[in-house]
């Protein structure tokens, strides 16, 4: 079989690592089509949408995606940068949460692992997987600046709302923290099967049911009732902030953690860098009929196009896109290239230490396949 991979940089360092993920996807016995596609910053510079309908079109005939990175700015300098005859007329959004939506890539999956010789870990035995829910919480987009009439009528009827209630509509602003029952259960469940097939320990669900009490309590209620279907799987219950207290405390004795879309967003940038920072932290933002596999780094503009900074994260994210194509091997041979890359320690790019560049440590990987 031969598979259609699409390649997006994106921009600033996107290019970077993605020129290293493609030195490895060289050398490895993969049959594919990588198509490169149009996304990023400078598409919304020039033709005001940062994913261009090309680009979808595209993603619907391809297997799989690999994505590099974006650069992405408030709402008002967004504007600034537009050329005049579409300033006002279009709004900046971001082009990984559309691509998530737009494709129900649900599971957004941040494994958290040290990999020995990583001068930059926490522990050396720290190994989380994280399943953030990827479509619904904060991330839905549902959100209000100045608070339409409409909304604020509909909405007054709460008790809690008469607090606000002399606060005019122009001072005020609504995010909206949307769950479904579907939701929770599928990224709770996705979860559940991931502890079943790899042979995981334990489950922890991270929400704060205390105070955000009908979101989160959806999101325990639905756990616990998967958890009953896995009781050979350890199950637990924690609150968010005390999970960022824990995991700094004691990191391995979590295994897999399951939350919502902000919490899991802050909760995986935490774990990161327990095993090294954004360098090394990767991620798969998988449905059940595509994927899109990702660096969880930023563009980092400053360092664009100088090929300084770690390319392991997208090493990775490459890994976990061969493993959910099917072609575990390979995948296994991937990873345990970088893992020797990491502990040899020969060849290091700035954050570690070292002065090798981005394609540097890309090709020693490429060598330790060997």
């Amino acid at each position: 079989m031969k598979y259609k991979i699409a390649m997006l940089p994106g921009d600033g360092i996107g290019k970077d690592v993605m020129d290293a993920a493609q030195i490895v996807l060289n050398a490895i016995d993969l049959n594919a089509e990588y198509i490169y596609g149009d996304m990023g910053w400078e598409f919304w510079k020039k033709e005001g949408n940062p994913l261009p309908d090309r680009t979808i079109e595209m993603l619907k005939e391809t297997d799989c995606a690999l994505f590099g990175a974006i650069t992405s700015k408030p709402k008002d300098e967004a504007q600034k940068e537009l050329p005049e005859y579409l300033k006002g007329s279009v709004e900046y959004f971001s082009p990984i949460v559309k691509l998530r939506q737009l494709f129900d890539l649900y599971a957004n999956v941040r494994p958290c692992k040290a990999y020995e010789g990583n001068p930059l870990n926490y522990r050396d035995d720290i190994d989380i997987i994280i399943f953030r829910e990827n479509t619904e919480g904060l991330y839905s987009g549902v959100e209000f600046y100045p608070v339409p009439d409409g909304v604020r009528k509909a909405i007054e009827i709460h008790p809690k709302m008469s607090r606000f209630k002399e606060v005019p509509s122009d001072e005020m602003a609504i995010s909206l923290r949307i769950f479904t029952k579907k939701g929770c259960h599928r990224i709770v469940k996705k979860a559940f099967e991931y502890a079943r097939e790899y042979k995981r320990k334990s489950v922890t669900v991270v929400e704060k049911p205390n105070v955000i009490r009908e979101t989160s309590g959806m999101m325990i209620g639905e756990a616990r009732k998967i958890a009953k279907e896995n009781l050979g799987i350890e199950f637990k219950e924690a609150n968010v902030d005390a999970m960022a207290m824990w995991l700094v405390k004691n990191p391995q004795k979590y295994d897999i953690i399951v939350t919502s879309n902000l919490f899991g967003d802050i909760i995986s940038d935490l774990a990161a860098q327990l095993v090294g920072g954004l360098g090394f932290a990767y991620s798969g933002n998988i449905g059940d009929k595509y994927a899109i596999f990702e660096p969880t780094h930023g563009s980092a503009p400053k360092y664009a196009g100088k090929y300084v900074v770690n390319p392991t994260a997208m090493l990775l994210s490459v890994k976990m896109m061969v493993d959910w194509l099917g072609e575990k091997k390979i995948a296994e041979k991937i990873e345990n290239a970088v893992a020797k890359t990491i502990k040899d320690g020969r060849v290091r790019t700035y954050d570690m230490g070292g002065n090798s560049t981005t394609l540097e440590m890309a090709e020693e990987v490429v060598r330790n396949m060997d």
